[in-house]
């Protein structure tokens, strides 16, 4: 979901804009988004955000109001009445992006996204496009997870009702679909996105009716050959008895509590001796990536998994270590790398391109490298041009397309850094002209003295 303006950053973003702006200045610069480590629970990320962040930079700008409301922060009262009169109107995006294809798995310090432009337009973005890549990427990945912990059994997105808001349970459910899940409960992610919705019954149907039966008699009698029954409001084997006593034939149960491998054989043993071997076994209630591995290796006669919180909040990652930096700037025509050089924040100076080598099938190692360098041999360059001059170079790719890509590329991880528990870390390495660049950008910030003489 795109950001809802060009307000959707920090406040310090338009005080540097309005000082490049008094300053007369031309130059230009790159940014690359990134993160600096993955979390402990993750061996992969899932890139995503990507169509959100090229609509929203496409439709990027300042709103009269919206120009009217800085005029009156005090913070900005300094820079020149022409930058809100003359400036701020007429501003757009127009510079180059390149990105990560959306369902690319992604490792530490591989740029997800580079954006190249005038400098204040490239830092005015920034934090809408870190908020919205950082936060699918985070769900993406979870997904991810989640549906290989599943086995080949159905995942679907429950997590709306515990999300941070609307707007971002709306996100969540386009990036838990991206990642691999084959529905989401959320009406709204299906209208915008076009993806598969499912849903059940609510426990309030079965507790506000005379009695359970009746209840699941007339929600069948409605929904027909698309019903679900919750059959756990009470007791979900006195449940099962009953609607297989009735004659009822719903196209699956739902369980959301309790023993739920012990429950499902139990209901699976009854649905069958009633003849309802058609009838498919979901269960749900806080389950994540563990639980989903544990129940789907157990046997259990589970045909599908609802999973809520875990994707929605991101639970056990609720937030990435990426950030959005520059690696060189333009003015006058003379181009200069540059690196920062904070303790444990250290960046590498440079445009840069990401090759990664497969054989036989399978992902078996990245190379991060600058942009002009040649590709190693055999190695598949993966940030590719989305943008330019503030005009899009590809076409939308829908979230199911994104999905089936996502599915491929993950399969392709080695089943090590796949794995759920104390994954493998997957070989990242840096060529050698990028340690190159690095080392004449150290040599001459050293050279220089804190004077720049």
């Amino acid at each position: 979901m795109a950001p809802a303006g060009a307000l959707s950053t920090d406040l310090y973003e338009f005080a540097m804009a309005a000082g490049y702006y008094a300053s007369a200045g031309k130059a230009h610069g790159s940014f690359e988004l990134f993160v600096r480590e993955l979390p402990a629970t993750r061996g992969y990320l899932v890139a995503a955000g990507l169509e959100p962040v090229l609509e929203f930079l496409s439709s990027w700008q300042c709103a009269p109001e919206e120009i009217e409301f800085l005029r009156s922060v005090p913070a900005l009262s300094g820079a020149p009445a022409s930058f809100f009169d003359e400036y701020l109107p007429g501003l757009r995006f127009s510079g180059d992006v390149w990105a990560m294809p959306e369902g690319t798995p992604v490792f530490a310090g591989e740029p997800l996204l580079l954006v190249r432009g005038a400098l204040a337009e490239a830092q005015l973005v920034e934090t809408a496009l870190l908020s919205t890549v950082l936060f699918q990427t985070s769900v993406a990945s979870r997904a991810a997870r989640v549906v290989e912990a599943a086995a080949g059994r159905a995942v679907t997105e429950f997590g709306g009702r515990r999300a941070h808001g609307v707007e971002a349970a709306v996100a969540a459910a386009r990036a838990a679909v991206l990642g691999g899940c084959d529905a989401t409960s959320s009406a709204a992610a299906g209208f915008r996105y076009r993806v598969p919705v499912a849903g059940t019954m609510a426990h309030s149907w079965v507790m506000a009716s005379n009695n359970e039966i009746t209840a699941y008699r007339r929600y069948v009698e409605l929904f027909g050959d698309q019903a679900v029954l919750l059959i756990d409001t009470y007791d979900p084997i006195v449940a099962t008895n009953a609607i297989t006593e009735a004659g009822l034939a719903p196209a699956a149960v739902r369980l959301d509590s309790g023993d739920l491998e012990g429950l499902s054989r139990a209901v699976r043993a009854r649905l069958d001796a009633g003849g309802l071997t058609e009838t498919r076994i979901i269960v749900s209630g806080d389950l994540d990536e563990f639980r989903v591995a544990a129940l789907a290796s157990s046997g259990a006669p589970i045909d599908g998994f609802g999973v809520g919180t875990a994707l929605s909040t991101s639970s056990d990652a609720p937030f990435l270590s990426g950030v959005y930096k520059i690696v060189e700037v333009e003015q006058g025509g003379v181009l200069t790398p540059l690196m920062k050089l904070s303790t444990g924040k250290r960046t590498a100076p440079g445009r840069k391109q990401v090759w990664r080598r497969r054989d036989g099938g399978r992902a078996v190692g990245d190379t991060v490298g600058l942009c002009d360098e040649p590709g190693p041999m055999g190695f598949e360059p993966l940030l590719r041009q989305v943008m330019r001059g503030g005009e899009r170079t590809v076409a939308p790719v829908s979230t199911l397309e994104a999905r089936s890509r996502c599915r491929t590329a993950v399969a392709e991880l080695p089943s090590a850094v796949r794995r759920l528990e104390s994954p493998a870390v997957y070989q990242v390495t840096r060529s050698a002209g990028l340690d190159q660049l690095a080392e004449s950008v150290l040599a001459s910030r050293a050279g220089a003295g804190p004077h720049g003489e």
